[in-house]
């Protein structure tokens, strides 16, 4: 069951979990049945594990709020709920909800009774549409290529929060490295009485960086922080040592407090990263120092959770398996992210690219539920030093046109610039794989680094990752759209490899479809495989990182370095010195 506290990086001490037994019912069939939350009926954990027929499920189920918490009013959040819902409380209607990728919250205080209290979520998941950001979800026949298990209703923590009328919705906080500052940007609720006074302590390290308390007579408001010039820090570090970096994910503890005539009417918890990531001489550089970045592709699905991890601690340990082979980063998949990922990524010291759902086929209609969620995404999750890129649209998918559809390339460019006009932090790819517009990395896929004992293709992967040219002849589709052309930007191979290492229990694998780009038969013939397909990317002056595919094995993909239980393939210390053959940069932050 997962219990942990469901938005670790905006913490108030009192909540209650609704996760747990709910009782689930498909439209069309008779029978009721018990679901375990936050799992999909689709998958084992959830208690049901088979494929929904109709496009309406219901979940209900029975609470009680603590007799503490009268007078206070009562937040109902939801993690993600694909697709669209409507929530029912004491069968009220309490709001509806449209994007299966990102929360929402309702003001439940209203229409409780402080008794026994029912709540009703109503999803429809319409699985047949191809103009819904659904990611990596099949709508058609299961098993096909590429396609995993649908995912319908709840997939992320549902809880309960009780805050006074005043108090504090968010808190984002931007880093300014060059400038030693942090720029801290809030919006309280609407009932907050004017004037409020916002009250920050801010530590690193056990030691305090600031306190400071200011006033303010509006709902939005922002301070800024002089961290760099805090004379107790000066003693103890170079500059240096204070950046959020995968080798040192050093971060900042703050607690916030909204205060009025009454006292202090809120309190939370959070934390930032002084972290910097911009482009310069057609690099990626992380904190003013070029960064090469060494990423897994991550489609964040679980054998028996699909989407939803069996418990916080297996994000922990992906990420820690992920270092200790030698990568530094993922790119995620058609998938946005459960917050205490991004947590365990911002304190292990990850990178992470965001990833948006795709939709499959175009229309405006498709578009505009597209960039509604997309928008939700950047506002719930500014706050990760982790997060170092947008990533939008992949392979074209949702704008299958986009090469030389007019329509369709101003679509994936408006949503380049309204990600930079949201957060001018990071860095933003419209379209990864080909059919580039405007990306801040050239972000190009290729799987032909040849099979084992095809010499000549293994020779034009070589040789063609040393250049645009060679590149072009290696990419399935056309590098850029037409009417753009290269402009400088760092070049990436996001997406490489997918070479299938078969194990010895792969004969008893219930999908007997399993594949990968390329095979390997046991895991030595693989790590010859990798390190011949690394050292050639290695070996190239155009390329400044890639992205290996890919994690686990998810399904009919059996092309993980992990396996669908998320157990090593082959010996992790032996990925690692392959990977290791080049620094990510050449000098680190240090703690004298």
């Amino acid at each position: 069951m997962r219990n942990e506290y469901p938005r670790p990086d905006f913490v108030r001490e009192q909540w209650q979990s609704l996760n747990g037994k709910w009782e689930f019912c498909e439209e069309g069939r008779d029978d009721k049945s018990c679901i375990e939350v936050p799992f999909v009926p689709q998958c084992k954990l959830s208690g049901i594990g088979r494929n929904m027929t109709s496009d309406k499920i219901t979940y209900e189920r029975t609470f009680k709020v603590s007799e503490d918490w009268k007078g206070k009013r009562i937040l109902l959040h939801f993690g993600a709920v694909d697709y669209q819902c409507s929530v029912w409380v004491n069968g009220h209607c309490v709001g509806t909800h449209r994007g299966g990728q990102t929360p929402f919250t309702y003001d439940i205080t209203d229409f409780l009774t402080f008794d026994e209290e029912s709540i009703r979520v109503s999803v429809v998941d319409y699985l047949t549409d191809e103009e819904i950001p659904r990611g990596k979800q099949f709508w058609k026949e299961r098993g096909q290529f590429i396609w995993y298990t649908q995912s319908s209703g709840i997939w992320q923590s549902v809880w309960l929060e009780p805050v006074n009328k005043a108090y504090i919705e968010w808190m984002h906080f931007t880093p300014d490295i060059d400038k030693g500052i942090v720029e801290i940007r809030y919006q309280v609720s609407d009932d907050t009485a004017y004037p409020y006074q916002i009250e920050l302590d801010i530590g690193f390290g056990g030691t305090k960086v600031y306190a400071g308390i200011t006033e303010n007579n509006t709902k939005r408001g922002k301070i800024i922080v002089d961290v760099f010039r805090n004379k107790a820090l000066c003693g103890a570090f170079h500059f240096t040592g204070w950046y959020w970096s995968p080798e040192h994910p050093y971060l900042f503890d703050v607690r916030a407090k909204l205060k009025d005539q009454d006292g202090c009417v809120d309190s939370i918890d959070t934390y930032f990263g002084m972290r910097k990531i911009h482009v310069q001489d057609g690099k990626v550089y992380l904190n003013n120092q070029p960064y090469y970045q060494k990423l897994l592709l991550d489609q964040g699905y679980w054998k028996d959770g699909l989407m939803t991890a069996p418990g916080q601690e297996d994000y922990e340990e992906d990420i820690r398996k992920a270092k200790a082979m030698g990568f530094n980063g993922c790119r995620k998949h058609e998938k946005v992210e459960d917050p205490v990922f991004l947590y365990w990524a911002d304190k292990l010291g990850f990178l992470v690219w965001e990833s948006m759902a795709s939709l499959w086929s175009f229309s405006p209609q498709g578009g505009t539920a597209f960039i509604e969620e997309w928008c939700q995404v950047i506002q719930r999750d500014y706050n990760h030093p982790c997060i170092v890129v947008w990533n939008m649209m992949n392979e074209s998918w949702g704008i299958p046109r986009v090469y030389d559809n007019v329509q369709q390339q101003h679509f994936v460019r408006a949503m380049y610039h309204m990600a930079h006009g949201l957060d001018d932090t990071r860095l933003v790819i419209g379209n990864d794989g080909w059919e580039t517009t405007e990306n801040d990395i050239c972000a190009f896929h290729s799987y032909k680094h040849g099979a084992q004992g095809d010499t000549c293709q293994q020779e034009q992967f070589r040789m063609g990752v040393r250049s645009l040219e060679g590149m072009s002849h290696l990419v399935e589709k056309a590098l850029f759209a037409k009417g753009f052309s290269y402009e400088g930007q760092p070049v990436m191979l996001t997406e490489i490899g997918g070479v299938a290492i078969r194990t010895e229990e792969d004969g008893e694998r219930e999908n007997k479809e399993s594949w990968g780009y390329t095979g390997a038969d046991d895991a030595g013939t693989f790590l010859e495989i990798y390190e011949r397909l690394i050292n050639a990317i290695y070996q190239s002056d155009l390329l400044c990182g890639f992205c290996y595919t890919q994690l686990a094995d998810v399904e009919q993909e059996q092309n993980g370095l992990l396996d669908e239980c998320h157990r090593y393939k082959t010996e992790a210390k032996e990925i690692k010195r392959i990977n290791d053959q080049k620094a990510s940069t050449n000098s680190f932050s240090t703690v004298e």
